[in-house]
C-alpha cells in the first residue's frame, strides 16, 4: 500500500483503522502474513458504509468472515483486510418459515438457532465452518444439502447501491456461484434463507448425526476444509490417495492420513510448502490419472518464493 493510501484511511476510519495485522489468527488453517491495515464490521450496515468508502478510494481490499476455504500467502496482503462480524438473525415462523442473516452469520450457529425453533433445512450447515456469506459465495453444502437449494434471495452491495438479488441470479453451479472467481464489485451483506417446520429433537437428531458422520471422515486440526471440488463421478480424496500421495509432507503441511482432499498445519506451516503440496497434487494425478482437479480454496495474497 503506497503511503498516500494510509494517511487517507486513518483519517476514513480513525481508531477503527488497525496496522500490520497477522492474519493467522485469522483464518481456519491458521496460516497467513501480514495486512497492511484491518478494520471490522459489526453490522451489515457498517459492512456497507465500509466498503463504499474504501471503492471510493480504490483501495485494495478483502473480505474475510470464517476464513475457511482460502489460503493466504506468507507475504500478506496489501490493502486493507475487512473483518465481517455482522451477525444479527430474524427468524420469521408461520406456514412458509424464512430466516434472515447478516452475511457474518456463522452457519453452525445458524443451524443450531433454527434447530431450537423447530426449523428443518439447515441440518447439513451444521457441519459448515464459514460465515452466511461465504455460503452464499461459493454454494457450500454438505450431506446433500446445499445454499442453491434454500437460498430465498441476497442483498447484495454493488457500485449502484443495495441490490436484492434472487437465488437465479447467483448462476450456482457445484461450489460455485457467478461471484466466484471473477471480479465483481460487489458484496453479500445478509441472506434470506426459506425453511420448513419440524420437530426438534428430529432435527437436532439429523444434525448430530451429520456431525458425527464428518468426525469419522474427516481429520481433526488447522486446516482450510476440502482443499480440491470433486470431478464429475469421482471423489478428489480418492484420487490423492490412489495417487500414494496421503500422508505427504512438506515443512508442517501434511496431506491428511485420514482424509487426502484435507492439507493439516501441524504448526507454523508456511503458506507456500501448502501451495507446493498442491501442485504436487495437481501434478501427479494428472499424469497418473489425465484429471485436472480444481481447487475448492481460494489463493489470497502475494506468491512468491
Amino acid at each position: 500500500m503506497t503511503t498516500l493510501t494510509l494517511p487517507t484511511l486513518r483519517a476514513a476510519f480513525g481508531d477503527r483503522l488497525q496496522e500490520n495485522i497477522s492474519l493467522a489468527a485469522y483464518t481456519s488453517a491458521r496460516i497467513g502474513g501480514i495486512a497492511d491495515a484491518l478494520i471490522i464490521a459489526n453490522s451489515a450496515d457498517e459492512l456497507a458504509e465500509i466498503i463504499s468508502a474504501l471503492w471510493e478510494m480504490d483501495a485494495p481490499y478483502l473480505l474475510l468472515g470464517g476464513g475457511s476455504n482460502l489460503l493466504i500467502s506468507d507475504a500478506g496482503f496489501r490493502g486493507v483486510v475487512v473483518l465481517n462480524k455482522a451477525k444479527a438473525i430474524r427468524f420469521n415462523e408461520g406456514e412458509n418459515p424464512l430466516v434472515w442473516a447478516e452475511s457474518g452469520v456463522m452457519m453452525t450457529r445458524l443451524a443450531n438457532q433454527a434447530a431450537t425453533k423447530g426449523l428443518s433445512g439447515l441440518e447439513w450447515a451444521a457441519t459448515v465452518p464459514g460465515t452466511v456469506g461465504g455460503a452464499v459465495y461459493g454454494n457450500a453444502g454438505a450431506f446433500g444439502g446445499d445454499m442453491a437449494s434454500i437460498l430465498q434471495q441476497v442483498e447484495m452491495l454493488t457500485k449502484h447501491g443495495r441490490e436484492t438479488w434472487s437465488v437465479s441470479d447467483m448462476e450456482y453451479a457445484y461450489r460455485s456461484s457467478t461471484l466466484k472467481g471473477v471480479a465483481i464489485n460487489c458484496v453479500i451483506l445478509s441472506a434470506e434463507i426459506r425453511l420448513k417446520n419440524g420437530t426438534p429433537a428430529q432435527i437436532q437428531e439429523r444434525m448430530r448425526s451429520f456431525i458425527q458422520k464428518r468426525k469419522n471422515t474427516q481429520p481433526p486440526g488447522a486446516s482450510m476444509g476440502s482443499m480440491f471440488k470433486n470431478p464429475a463421478g469421482d471423489y478428489a480424496g480418492r484420487l490423492i490417495e490412489a495417487a500414494g500421495l496421503k500422508g505427504t509432507r512438506i515443512g508442517n503441511a501434511e496431506i491428511s492420513k485420514i482424509h487426502a482432499n484435507f492439507f493439516i498445519n501441524h504448526g507454523e506451516t508456511k503458506a507456500f510448502d501448502v501451495k507446493a503440496l498442491i501442485e504436487l497434487v495437481q501434478k501427479e494425478v494428472f499424469e497418473q490419472f489425465g484429471v485436472k482437479l480444481e481447487l475448492e480454496i481460494e489463493l489470497v495474497g502475494e506468491w512468491y518464493e
